[in-house]
C-alpha cells in the first residue's frame, strides 16, 4: 500500500478532524467577537480605574503565547478544583485569547473616529449599547476590516495548538495518520491544503468586506 492509499484510506480521519477545526474556529470567532466588542467598551471607559483594568487584563493576553495559555486551562486550573474537558478548555482559550486582540484592534480604530460623531448620534436619539451597535460598531468593523481578517487567520492556525490538549482536530489527525503507519509527509500536506482552502475563504471574504467599505468611504484607499 502505497503513502497516499494510506490517506485515502484514512480520510475519515481527516474529514472528522477538519470538521472538528471549522467547528471550533468558527464558534470562537463569533465568542471572540463578542466579547471584543464588549471589552472595547471597557478599554475606552470614561473611569480611569476601569480603563486600566481592562488595558491590564488585554496586554497580559497579547504577552502571553497562546500554547502556554490554553495548556494552563486545561492541566493547571484542575490544581484550583475546576476541571473542564478538551473541547470546553479549547474553545474557551481560542475565544478568552483572541477576544483581547479583537477588542485592541477595534479600540484603536475608535480611536480614529470623528470626535463629535458621539455627541451627534446621541442627538438623533442613539446611547449606549444602541449607539455603539448601530453606528460605531459598524464603522469599526468597515474600518478594520483586512486587519481583523489577518487576526482570523491566526485564530484558525491556533486551532492547531489543541492537539496538546487533545483535542482532536485537523492537525491532531495528521499527526495521528503519521504515528500510526509511519508516513513523514503526506499528512500534513493533506493538513495544510485543508488549512489553505479555509485561509483563502477568509481572505475572499475580507476582500469582499474590505471592497464594501471603500465604497462607502471606510477603510484604507
Amino acid at each position: 500500500m502505497s503513502d497516499w492509499d494510506i490517506i485515502i484510506q484514512e480520510w475519515p480521519r481527516f474529514a472528522n478532524g477538519f470538521l472538528n477545526s471549522v467547528v471550533l474556529f468558527v464558534a470562537s470567532t463569533i465568542g471572540a467577537f463578542v466579547l471584543g466588542g464588549l471589552m472595547v467598551n471597557g478599554l475606552r471607559s470614561s473611569r480611569s480605574i476601569v480603563r486600566r483594568a481592562f488595558h491590564f487584563y488585554v496586554d497580559g493576553l497579547r504577552m502571553l503565547p497562546f500554547l502556554i495559555f490554553v495548556y494552563l486551562l486545561y492541566y493547571g486550573l484542575p490544581s484550583f478544583g475546576i476541571k473542564l474537558d478538551a473541547w470546553t478548555a479549547g474553545l474557551l482559550g481560542l475565544v478568552i485569547y483572541h477576544s483581547a486582540y479583537v477588542a485592541e484592534i477595534l479600540r484603536g480604530s475608535w480611536d480614529q473616529l470623528p470626535n463629535g460623531q458621539s455627541e451627534s448620534a446621541q442627538a438623533c436619539g442613539f446611547y449606549g449599547i444602541k449607539m455603539f451597535r448601530r453606528i460605531i460598531l459598524p464603522q469599526l468593523i468597515l474600518n478594520t476590516a483586512p486587519i481583523l481578517g489577518n487576526q482570523l487567520i491566526y485564530m484558525l492556525k491556533d486551532t492547531a495548538f489543541l492537539m496538546i490538549i487533545t483535542v482532536q482536530e485537523l492537525t491532531y489527525a495528521a499527526s495521528s495518520v503519521q504515528s500510526m503507519y509511519f508516513v513523514p509527509l503526506q499528512p500534513f500536506i493533506i493538513a495544510i491544503a485543508l488549512y489553505w482552502a479555509v485561509s483563502l475563504l477568509i481572505e475572499g471574504l475580507v476582500a469582499l468586506v474590505h471592497r464594501t467599505a471603500k465604497e462607502r468611504g471606510f477603510g484604507q484607499t
